[in-house]
């Protein structure tokens, strides 16, 4: 080695576009969890964000009959022409709106969607107003993008919905868009047509600030609940609205990795320039698949909706029998989000006080056996959520557990 040889250090340094973001507490929690069940634990985990049913067998039978077609070839872009129209029926037939192929887009998944919409549109130091609770993947797609989340609490007494005066007080000549997801993932709440009249008569007094809305739970609403999406209340908005849907919960097909959308041709034709530099088509079988999905038969949506709404009334009366713990009745979604702030203070049977959240669904992990995840990884503590996408016995006996080792404390 010579005198001038340049030594370079080897130690790795993130860009800091990623500095605020980390890994989600919903995979590490499951993680954890897992690998308790690997020691031998009988954990029942209730953290997961997808139905337990499987993929209805005509849309299994349509992507083998792709396959032996010989469809495993790049497709379009952002979506091959057969599902772009079998999106375009879809949100005609069961939303009322009409959009043409041009301006709907078809990616790996809705979370693709999202990225590829704020990448298009978002310069730094541009905001995103985003109520909570969230799905954590919006604030931090955002960060990513260059924006700033824009988070405005809602609370339970709220429905966990967003009100007008708050839409009104949180827009800023630097807001870009207003994120909406009904039903909500953590919270279960949905807007109905007269819960977004009040906030759309906002967004039409604010030319500026466009509206992208996730209607990915739209088939799980329970009780009669009417669902709506805002582009079909009012017209006006379609020109500045994306809205975003997918195959994943409805046909339990999370797998498969689908998302769509329907927005005006301009943004659909920058997201397109943005998945071309990342992952271009999606899988061509799992578009396949989807066409399936969205044209063959629907009966089988009432049935898993049924089934979940017998297991969302079975945790949220559990769980408000519970001393310290109040759970809102969700109208959509497989989650609860329930509040846990009367735990808040008490003391575990080894002494440890529990201060947050986190403490408490840590302390169910560790003693119970049970994984939840704590409200504070959505944006609004003290909660937590549970996903009842699993097997009434399996319900039955985590709320038993829940109710044990909430007696126990102190």
């Amino acid at each position: 080695m010579t005198s001038h040889t340049r030594i370079v250090d080897p130690a790795f340094k993130s860009a800091t576009r990623i500095a605020n973001v980390g890994v989600s507490k919903i995979l590490a929690i499951g993680a954890r969890a897992a690998a308790l069940k690997r020691e031998g634990r009988p954990v029942i985990i209730l953290g997961a964000g997808e139905p337990d049913f499987d993929t209805p067998d005509n849309v299994k039978e349509a992507a083998k009959a792709a396959i032996d077609r010989g469809e495993t070839k790049y497709t379009a872009l952002d979506g091959s022409p057969d599902l772009k129209k079998a999106v375009a029926e879809k949100f005609q037939r069961e939303n009322g709106v009409d959009y043409a192929l041009d301006e709907i887009t078809v990616s790996t998944g809705a979370k693709q969607i999202l990225f590829n919409a704020f990448m298009a549109t978002i310069d730094p130091g541009d905001e995103v107003i985003i109520p909570t609770p969230y799905w954590t993947s919006y604030s931090d797609i955002v960060e990513v993008c260059g924006g700033v989340p824009v988070l405005v609490p809602c609370e339970a007494d709220a429905g966990f919905r967003l009100k007008a005066e708050q839409l009104q007080n949180a827009i800023t000549p630097k807001t870009r868009w207003l994120l909406l997801n009904s039903p909500s993932n953590p919270s279960g709440a949905a807007y109905s047509a007269s819960d977004y009249r009040p906030l759309i008569e906002i967004l039409v007094r604010h030319p500026h600030v466009w509206l992208m809305v996730d209607d990915m739970y739209e088939h799980i609403v329970y009780d009669d609940f009417e669902f709506v999406t805002p582009v079909a209340l009012e017209p006006k908005l379609k020109a500045r609205t994306l809205t975003i849907n997918g195959v994943s919960k409805a046909y339990a097909m999370t797998g498969w990795r689908i998302g769509y959308a329907g927005g005006p041709k301009a943004l659909i034709k920058a997201m397109a320039v943005i998945q071309s530099q990342a992952t271009s088509c999606p899988s061509s079988v799992s578009q396949a698949a989807s066409v399936e999905a969205l044209n063959g038969p629907q009966v089988f949506l009432r049935e898993r909706r049924e089934s979940f709404k017998g297991r969302r009334d079975l945790v949220v009366s559990a769980l408000n029998e519970i001393d310290g713990i109040q759970c809102r009745v969700p109208e959509g979604a497989f989650y609860t989000f329930a509040g846990c702030g009367g735990l808040i203070g008490r003391v575990t049977p080894d002494g440890k006080r529990i201060e947050s959240d986190t403490d408490f669904t840590d302390y169910l992990l560790e003693t119970a056996d049970v994984a939840v995840v704590p409200g504070s990884a959505f944006g609004l503590s003290p909660f937590f959520r549970i996903s009842y996408a699993t097997s009434e016995a399996e319900l039955r006996e985590a709320m038993r557990r829940i109710a044990a080792a909430c007696a126990n404390l102190r």
